[in-house]
């Protein structure tokens, strides 16, 4: 998928944010990022699978909160620590190793960190990854690229850092462009205990369901901590494959999302969109 593509998407979800207030038509959004509604139409199906209107109802309040509804059921059954589901990740088994409380105080000294920065989807990505796991996984875009590089070193501070797109290209192609169903990938965290905690349960969600930030916190069995829990979930290191785009308000309100709140529209409307039914 042209990541051309991806570029209208954010600018036309970012458009119909600013101003949904004023219902905006879907000539006005077409006109908006310079296309005929013809042309928007079809750029727009092409990338999500239905049309803009349909996307958007998948992303309003009342469907969000009945998503709410099933999906504390659905999480109380058999997803354990891995994902399932009908869309793009299906069946692809994701198992977590955590670093070691010394190699968590070293930063990551004696470590080899491979990256390289890659188009997906959902705009362009930077991918990391070491001989146990991926380690990182961040979208990025021109004005923030540098920023991000920046964070991803300084959090691996005492790691080997080195450019190889081809290690990074690997696992970002059985991401995101050619899932193989009964694949095995290791995710590389660190973090506190809590954190881990919290990034594990993010991996019980599948897709098409959405959580809110209090049964999450119920689900670690630390009830009254959704606080803490919503600081966790905004310091995931991999987004996207621990998805923490699943995670909602108790309202219906999609919520905050730290590559940008469009980003996270056209995650979760686009896994929405891809389930059957």
């Amino acid at each position: 998928m042209a990541f051309s593509d991806y570029q209208l998407v954010e600018k036309a979800l970012l458009y119909l944010e600013e101003n949904a207030a004023n219902q905006p038509s879907l000539d006005d959004v077409a006109e908006h990022i310079g296309l005929s509604p013809y042309h928007f139409q079809r750029l727009f199906k092409r990338w999500a699978g239905v049309s803009p209107k349909r996307f958007l109802q998948y992303l309003t309040v009342e469907h969000a909160k009945v998503l709410l509804r099933k999906s504390t059921s659905v999480l109380d059954t058999s997803y354990t620590v891995g994902l399932s589901g009908s869309g793009r990740l299906h069946d692809l088994f994701i198992s977590v190793e955590a670093v070691t409380p010394g190699e968590f105080k070293s930063r990551g000294r004696d470590v080899e960190i491979r990256y390289g920065i890659h188009s997906t989807p959902f705009g362009n990505c930077i991918a990391a990854v070491t001989d146990r796991g991926i380690c990182d996984l961040r979208f990025v875009n021109e004005e923030n690229q540098r920023k991000v590089l920046a964070e991803l070193t300084e959090s691996w501070k005492n790691a080997n850092m080195c450019e190889d797109l081809a290690a990074s290209q690997e696992i970002v192609e059985s991401i995101f462009t050619h899932p193989q169903p009964g694949k095995h990938l290791n995710i590389f965290l660190r973090g506190t205990n809590f954190q881990i905690k919290v990034w594990e349960a993010l991996l019980e969600i599948p897709e098409g369901s959405v959580i809110s930030y209090g049964e999450l916190a119920k689900k670690i069995n630390m009830p009254g901590s959704a606080r803490a829990v919503g600081n966790a979930v905004g310091q995931n290191p991999i987004g996207y494959l621990i998805p923490c785009h699943r995670v909602i308000k108790s309202t219906g309100e999609l919520g905050g999302f730290r590559s940008g709140t469009a980003r996270k529209k056209a995650i979760l409307g686009r896994e929405l969109a891809e389930q059957p039914g």
